[in-house]
């Protein structure tokens, strides 16, 4: 592989929404570079898809730095922060800590990333794709935490959209429940699993290839003319429930 071969950022690549858009783009022909905490997992998927990849923790103080130290020289065309959280609580028990550790997780360090890859983004009429969640259009209780958090990602969206254009295109995109590391809590109870994936018009949980199929698309030159929209991947619930 070429050092200076184009490539498309992927953090939270080890997740089902992150190792699915790898896939996806390097069957596309194109390249990746993968970043994410677990190690084996993250040097496994490397090299399933012929990839370069950082381990570190976004929540690391500079983070990103260690990430374009290994990208040094190597031009980016697409980033996807595919990293998220599901803390749920009631608000009598929340602290200022919890708000404070899902913005750093799901905004600041989006925020930091991105701030790092804009050159090259720019130079090379690159895409940007963002997470939220359906629970930022729909109020669900106990998601006060993860709600703010992925509502401020959503502002971030549309705000940088406007900032980067015509150069760089910033979209995001809100999923519901999808089967996942992070959501197993919720889904391992089968019968919650089913009540919620009755829920949806279309009767299911997301998979994480529903998100990577719109992720890959909005990366894609097949999308050139769409920015600064908030696209639902949710099986209907955030519109038709």
């Amino acid at each position: 592989m070429l050092k200076n071969a184009m490539k498309k950022l992927i953090l939270g690549a080890t997740g089902s929404i992150g190792s699915s858009l790898a896939k996806k783009i390097v069957n596309d022909g194109g390249e990746v570079h993968l970043v994410g905490r677990d190690e084996v997992n993250l040097s496994n998927l490397a090299k399933e898809v012929n990839a370069t990849y950082t381990v570190c923790d976004v929540l690391e103080e500079n983070f990103s730095d260690k990430i374009f130290d290994d990208l040094r020289n190597t031009p980016i065309n697409g980033l996807a922060y595919c990293v998220g959280s599901i803390d749920l609580k009631p608000i009598k028990i929340t602290k200022k800590s919890d708000y404070m550790q899902s913005f750093n997780l799901n905004l600041i360090s989006a925020v930091e990333v991105i701030r790092k890859a804009t050159d090259s983004l720019k130079q090379n009429k690159g895409s940007i794709v963002l997470f939220s969640t359906v629970a930022v259009r729909r109020g669900f209780t106990n998601h006060s935490i993860v709600s703010s958090a992925k509502g401020a990602v959503e502002g971030l969206t549309v705000s940088l959209a406007a900032e980067l254009a015509p150069n760089i295109r910033v979209n995001c995109i809100a999923p519901s429940l999808t089967k996942s590391k992070i959501s197993n809590f919720i889904l391992k109870n089968e019968k919650m699993a089913d009540s919620i994936a009755k829920m949806h018009p279309l009767k299911r949980l997301g998979e994480g290839s529903d998100s990577s199929s719109v992720a890959n698309f909005l990366l894609s030159d097949n999308s050139s003319w769409i920015t600064g929209q908030i696209l639902g991947v949710d099986g209907g619930r955030s519109s038709l429930t």
